[in-house]
């Protein structure tokens, strides 16, 4: 029988993925792998072979694969009552709302619970326009919101936005890459150059009043850049002074990923308006958030809500991730084991010239490939070389940046150092041959 002939039922997932997902669906690796299984901080594809998952499904499985304590809370829940809409109250919603209130800085209290970081965004936005009457919003070159209208009119990479900006209003500044500086200036200063590029933007490319800045505490898809010391404050000021709100993206910086603290932006001393986040909140279950000042959530319309936001599964799923991360002091572990994560990668730009920079907090470490360190001109098909290496070798890795040419970590958060030592001799091999 034919390919052609073959029923379809005998034709396996990646034979399926091809034939009836859109092509945008994209697979890893030259040959694809389909993953049946997953336990703690590996999986398993269809052939039984067995993989450190060094990638979390991008950033999205936080406390482990098939975690047993929150799966537990999820079956039992999924027992009583699976879904009611935000018509009425649920008890898991409420619980999550009130935990999120007691763990996020400043003088978050208020949330509004979706299905993904697209639709988080999104809301933030919404949220800000209409608490501060204004609709000019400014993001940065680099950064990645989602694939809605408004979240592609916010993205700063080109090959993520398949369409022209859609939704007008929203302006883009430099990013503090200082790894690749647009002054050609040291971190000292390149930081300070480009906080004020968002004075710039918006005194020239606005009416001057903006409704809010949205970053990433560490812009996750742009190739795990981490802004220096100082540029969120000097942001932070430039944006009131110009009436505008502070938006922390989380989605993937949030749940301790950055070591020690819940959110990526506790790293400095900036206190939002508006966080949203979503991946590791519930451990690949769906959902998305957003929290607000009672000031800014109060000024949103009554009449509006997410079909499945709220849903008692994900809050469920959400609550139990963060009991589970607080009984295990996952937030320190996260930043020993990521300390130690980024010492061995050290090491590796030592003996890899190939490797230009190598920089994250915690868990959340990239390593960007260039062709010579002088000019730093990048190389993105030496990432897919290490890819097919890792593969080879039992790892599974990620990759993002401008350019392709980043490699993305995101090690779970109950991961160990031998976790770290057995990620560590996959790459070693893979920029061996890269």
């Amino acid at each position: 029988m034919s390919q052609a002939q073959k029923p379809s039922s005998l034709k396996n997932a990646i034979e399926k993925h091809r034939e009836f997902l859109f092509p945008a669906v994209a697979m890893y690796y030259k040959e694809p792998i389909e993953l049946v299984k997953g336990e703690g901080e590996y999986v398993w594809d269809a052939d039984g072979n067995r993989y450190l998952d060094a990638f979390g499904g991008v950033l999205t499985v936080s406390v482990g694969h098939a975690n047993p304590e929150v799966n537990a809370a999820i079956i039992e829940q999924t027992k009583t009552l699976q879904h009611t809409s935000a018509l009425y109250a649920n008890g898991p919603q409420s619980d999550l709302a009130e935990k999120l209130a007691e763990i996020t800085p400043g003088d978050l209290k208020k949330s509004f619970f979706t299905s993904s970081g697209t639709e988080a965004d999104d809301t933030a936005i919404m949220a800000a326009k209409l608490a501060t009457g204004r609709s000019e919003i400014v993001v940065l070159r680099h950064s990645y919101s989602g694939r809605s209208a408004t979240a592609l009119s916010s993205v700063g990479h080109a090959s993520w936005r398949p369409i022209a900006s859609q939704v007008a209003g929203i302006v883009h500044a430099r990013a503090p890459y200082c790894y690749r500086c647009p002054w050609k200036m040291t971190p000292d200063n390149c930081g300070a150059a480009c906080a004020e590029d968002v004075k710039d933007v918006i005194e020239t490319t606005t009416t001057g009043e903006i409704a809010a800045f949205m970053a990433e505490p560490i812009m996750g898809v742009g190739g795990f850049i981490v802004p220096p010391d100082g540029y969120f404050e000097r942001v932070e000021e430039i944006t009131r002074k110009h009436g505008g709100l502070f938006i922390a993206d989380e989605v993937q910086t949030a749940w301790g990923r950055t070591g020690d603290k819940w959110f990526g932006i506790e790293h400095t001393s900036v206190k939002p308006d508006i966080i949203t986040s979503a991946k590791g909140m519930g451990n690949g279950v769906p959902i998305g958030w957003t929290i607000a000042t009672s000031e800014v959530a109060d000024k949103f319309p009554g009449l509006t809500f997410a079909t499945f936001g709220g849903n008692p599964i994900s809050m469920t799923a959400g609550l139990a991730v963060i009991k589970f991360i607080e009984q295990n002091d996952l937030l320190t572990s996260a930043r020993v084991v990521g300390d130690y994560f980024r010492g061995r990668l050290e090491e590796l730009k030592e003996k890899h010239a190939i490797i230009g920079d190598v920089r994250g907090r915690g868990l959340m470490q990239g390593i960007e490939l260039v062709k010579d360190r002088e000019t730093k001109e990048p190389v993105a098909d030496a990432v897919l070389k290490v890819f097919e290496e890792t593969k080879r070798r039992g790892v599974l890795i990620g990759k993002g940046g401008l350019y392709g040419n980043v490699i993305r970590t995101g090690m779970m958060l109950n991961s160990t150092k031998d976790n770290v030592d057995e990620l560590i001799a996959a790459l070693d091999a893979g920029f061996s041959v890269a």
